[in-house]
């Protein structure tokens, strides 16, 4: 065969493949977006009809549809993604202060868990002890992919109760490596000489965590303000998702969890000043790509194990999320926390877990189960995951119960719509609120501290739990009715690029903000804020007055010292903001020893009380010379 022939055979086989990737992604998006309206309709959430939806036109269903595992490989890109924006809410600091948790509560939790279900295969169903294990520690992980949208949606991923959750998920993903190395150990296949050991693998994956720590520091950040400098916002999605996809194909390469090297990527850009910029550009990609992995999930389930076999399929699938349930109950009951949290948990994350797919698989291939018992046990997982939105129903009514010791954290979504949103209500921001409830101005409180809400609903104030400075929270508290969206939280990173996005959405809305010092002034000019106070300038004034009050000077002269020092702050800012440098502008300032600049300004206010106070005289005087 000619060349030429080859490659019109070649271009004629990829316009086939073309076509039909067309054709199936028609029938996807078509059928998943009648399915998810019937679904939300229902009040069963989006995750039941994409799960529905793949089943229907999967192979196993209609087979309108084929290739439902390699849809599944690409589509946990989702499950980075979504691990990516959680790890850009989470600070090291904050990761650190919840280590006990993570390596705690999640270990507990993943090893009685697997060795309970291990044990019950054994003795029930029959399978060899090292079948038992390499079916029972997969089944102890949960859905990462169906909880934590559910956490990050309603904006409790930081609250009490979601941390919890997250702990526990994120102790499973970093379980994946060492559960692969015991399937690779027990594994009755002749040795593959070119696949790394289990410590090998353990060895590579902190080496991958380090590079990726590394990279975000001083390859990621820095490219981050070099974009930020020339305001180019597809770059922003360009970086954004060249992190997450090189994070996740390091990780790929390591054979290792995508998703855990997606949430070390988020975690290092945590406290970069562009990571709500970040966030707002991958959102579109995370919702899209997770959408269908729960239809490939849908596609992969062997329908007809189930028909062959449904009382079984079912009872296992109900066994799993009674076993788990009763399991995570008691396992966070006695880590101290009350019946309504750990009842809600354990509702929570009672469902097997994605991963549990790649781990049947590699169990087939180790020769420890046959490929029908990972079949099997895939379609148990999938009717597992299918329960989810019914037991979060439940979950939800005890997440935030009044008998638990946690503090209960509404949504904003809840809240009466106001005239002003108050975001932050520390010390700063509970005065603002009571000058604006002084004039009968409706307000919405919204702080991010559990203990801040905690303690305000001791004095019969209702704040609303969530991060203020997200645009889709601010428009569930109702910001397209806002006259004003007032800023007051105490945090001296917020700059330009996470207020810019807000001032744009909400353009009717006047924006105030407190800011930490004029360093932070300098970082949010550019975005439109309407009003900018800082947050000490005021009261330092005041102690001022005051230090020179109780030094007897005179109050006239008092008052000539308070208009040059507000001249020459403002002259002194206004120079800085020009020159965009801290240090411009410093001769308009006091100075030990006098300043040619602030001695110059004080004299003109000097002479210019001097000339109101002859003014007033002369009139008083010829008031009354008039009068005689």
């Amino acid at each position: 065969m000619s060349l030429l022939a080859l490659t019109a055979a070649a271009s004629e086989v990829a316009e086939t493949a073309t076509d039909t990737a067309l054709v199936e992604g028609a029938i996807l998006l078509g059928v998943a977006t009648l399915f998810v309206l019937i679904f939300r309709r229902l009040g069963l959430g989006a995750v039941l009809g994409y799960l529905i939806a793949g089943a229907v036109v999967g192979p196993h269903g209609l087979g309108l549809v084929g290739g439902g595992e390699s849809k599944l490989a690409f589509a946990e890109l989702g499950i980075a993604f979504l691990l990516f924006l959680v790890g850009l809410e989470l600070s090291p600091r904050r990761l650190w202060d919840m280590r006990r948790a993570i390596f705690g509560l999640g270990l507990v939790q993943v090893v009685v868990t697997g060795l309970v279900l291990t044990a019950l295969i054994h003795l029930i169903l029959g399978f060899s002890p090292a079948a038992s294990l390499a079916l029972g520690l997969p089944l102890a992980l949960s859905s990462t992919a169906q909880v934590l949208p559910g956490l990050k949606s309603s904006g409790r991923i930081n609250s009490p109760f979601g941390e919890k959750a997250f702990s526990i998920l994120l102790f499973q993903d970093l379980a994946i490596v060492p559960m692969i190395t015991i399937v690779a150990v027990l594994s009755r296949a002749p040795a593959d000489p070119s696949a790394p050991s289990g410590w090998q693998m353990a060895f590579f994956t902190l080496w991958a965590i380090i590079v990726l720590v590394l990279a975000g520091r001083f390859v990621v950040n820095p490219l981050l303000r070099v974009i930020g400098r020339y305001g180019e916002r597809e770059l922003f999605v360009v970086v954004g998702l060249l992190t997450v996809l090189a994070s996740a194909a390091l990780m790929h390469s390591l054979h290792v969890s995508t998703a855990l090297g997606a949430f070390v990527a988020g975690v290092m850009l945590a406290d970069s000043p562009y990571r709500h910029e970040i966030e707002s550009d991958i959102e579109p990609f995370r919702l899209i790509l997770l959408g269908l992995f729960f239809l490939a999930v849908g596609m992969v389930l062997d329908v007809g194990a189930v028909i062959e076999r449904p009382m079984l399929v079912l009872a296992l699938a109900a066994g799993l999320v009674a076993v788990k349930f009763s399991v995570l109950t008691a396992i966070i009951r006695l880590f101290g926390k009350p019946w309504k949290a750990a009842l809600g948990l354990g509702l929570l994350l009672s469902q097997g877990g994605e991963f549990g797919f790649l781990l049947f698989a590699q169990a087939a291939d180790a020769m420890l189960i046959q490929p029908e018992a990972a079949s099997l046990f895939s379609a148990v997982v999938t009717l597992s995951m299918i329960s989810t939105p019914f037991l979060m129903l439940f979950a939800r009514n005890l997440e935030f119960a009044p008998e638990t010791d946690e503090p209960v954290l509404d949504d904003p979504a809840d809240a009466p719509r106001g005239s002003a949103i108050v975001v932050g209500y520390g010390r700063f921001g509970q005065i603002v609120a009571q000058m604006l409830h002084g004039v009968a101005c409706s307000v919405t409180l919204i702080d991010k501290k559990p203990s801040q809400i905690e303690l305000s609903s001791r004095f019969d104030t209702k704040v609303y739990f969530g991060d203020g400075l997200r645009v889709d929270l601010l428009r569930r508290a109702g910001a397209e009715e806002a006259r004003l969206i007032i800023f007051c939280m105490d945090d001296a990173s917020v700059d330009a690029a996470a207020m810019k996005p807000i001032v744009e959405a909400y353009p009717h809305a006047k924006i105030l903000m407190r800011v930490f010092d004029r360093r932070q002034l300098l970082a949010i000019d550019g975005a439109g804020v309407d009003g900018v106070i800082r947050e000490v300038f005021e009261s330092s004034i005041a102690m001022g007055l005051s230090a020179l009050r109780h030094l007897d000077v005179d109050p006239s002269e008092m008052d000539d010292v308070e208009a040059t020092l507000r001249h020459l702050d403002e002259t002194r800012l206004q120079a800085q903001l020009d020159e965009g440098d801290i240090s411009a502008g410093m001769d308009h300032r006091f100075k030990p020893g006098g300043g040619r600049e602030a001695d110059s300004v004080l004299e003109k206010f000097r002479r210019k009380r001097l000339e109101a106070k002859i003014a007033r005289e002369e009139n008083e005087a010829m008031g009354l010379t008039g009068e005689g």
